[in-house]
């Protein structure tokens, strides 16, 4: 199947009791027994729930995978991956990365015993340097958060087959429409469900999908013990998202384009990040590894100071100043302060995160009515 069919189709069938086309919210806690152990593959809905397994057959569907498994967030789908390790393993992560990721792992998991590198993964030969007997994983975001960094997958792949290493990719940015990095060598693949894959803002939620049986059993112990699953109503509504995917992606995709344009050629702006950009660093390997460039922008001010990124923010209308991405309305944010706050100053700005910087997410509204709400917030400074 295609894509767009898939999103509709996969990994869901009709309801074998009623016909029903949608899958049901099968809002239950337990299942009644036969006898003990005598059931219908169901006995508590933290292990498995019908509408969770709908929704990780869908998802394990989009990304070419042959396992899904659902988190009640993406951090709590990270959290998992991270308690594959023990005590003295170390990981080798890039240092342009979701805040909350950053934290999860410094601050968490570093007083556990696990060793992180943060480091740039523009030349994965470079990265030769980290790598020793007690190393285990790699851990890409690309495009990244929010400097829109492109790494390529079929190099880092190559890189953490060469080493043995496991190779995990943050795909939120992308989402399976625009980027599917098991394709391209990935063991796992992460999404913040709550995103683009949920794509109303009404649901928080994360995922893994993985290939390998074993991985896959690993990672559905450490759920089920763990405990960091979603409920059946979450389930339902990205099943629901899902289905209109490729449709808001296409949309996202043009409006950011246009709106990086926009951006580009204004007098304000300094620095504008969008990977469709012919002179956007790695260009050419976004060009190869994605479909298309999304609907994700960030940019700096002329000037760079504090106040006017305030100013353009409050400015704004339809670009809801708000925590989050990937929802059908724009949004806009600051990373410096929001998402990427407990990353220490001096370490946000190594990789160009300084404070005028504004992450947009373009949403499908009116891609006009879009420009002029920039025009209006950008005329405050």
């Amino acid at each position: 199947m295609k894509f767009g069919t898939k999103a509709i189709h996969a990994g869901v069938s009709p309801d074998p009791s009623t016909g029903a086309i949608m899958t049901p919210i099968f809002q239950t806690s337990t299942y009644v027994q036969k006898s003990p152990g005598d059931h219908l593959g169901y006995e508590y809905s933290r292990t498995h729930n019908p509408t969770r397994t709908a929704l990780q057959n869908s998802l394990a569907a989009l990304e070419n995978g042959k396992h899904g498994l659902c988190f009640s967030s993406g951090l709590g789908a990270i959290d998992a991956i991270v308690k594959l390790f023990n005590p003295g393993d170390e990981i080798i992560s890039t240092s342009d990365l979701y805040g909350g990721t950053y934290r999860l792992f410094t601050k968490v998991f570093e007083r556990y015993g696990i060793k992180f590198h943060f480091v740039s993964m523009a030349d994965p030969d470079a990265l030769t340097q980290y790598v020793n007997e007690k190393t285990k994983m790699v851990w890409v975001e690309t495009p990244t958060n929010p400097m829109m960094n492109i790494i390529d997958l079929k190099a880092m792949a190559a890189f953490s087959k060469k080493h043995g290493l496991l190779l995990a990719v943050d795909n939120t940015f992308a989402s399976p429409y625009l980027q599917n990095p098991l394709d391209l060598g990935a063991d796992i693949v992460m999404h913040s469900v709550t995103k683009y894959l949920g794509g109303h803002s009404d649901v928080v939620m994360g995922a893994l999908v993985v290939k390998d049986d074993e991985l896959a059993s690993r990672l559905a112990f450490l759920q089920n013990a763990c405990g960091a699953t979603p409920g059946p109503q979450d389930c339902f509504l990205v099943l629901r998202g899902i289905k209109t995917l490729h449709l808001r992606m296409e949309r996202h995709c043009q409006n950011g384009k246009t709106i990086a344009a926009y951006l580009k050629n204004h007098p304000k702006v300094e620095k504008v990040y969008w990977p469709g950009f012919e002179d956007h660093p790695n260009h050419l390997v976004a060009k190869q590894q994605m479909r298309d460039f999304g609907g994700m922008i960030s940019f700096t001010l002329v000037g760079n100071r504090l106040e006017d990124a305030k100013k353009v923010m409050e400015g704004f209308h339809l670009f809801s100043l708000a925590e989050s991405l990937g929802g059908v309305e724009s949004l806009c944010g600051h990373p410096a302060s929001m998402t990427h706050a407990s990353i220490p100053k001096e370490e946000r700005e190594k990789v160009g995160l300084v404070d005028s910087l504004i992450r947009l997410s373009v949403g499908v509204e009116d891609a006009e009515d879009l420009k002029n709400d920039l025009a209006k917030a950008l005329s405050k400074i």
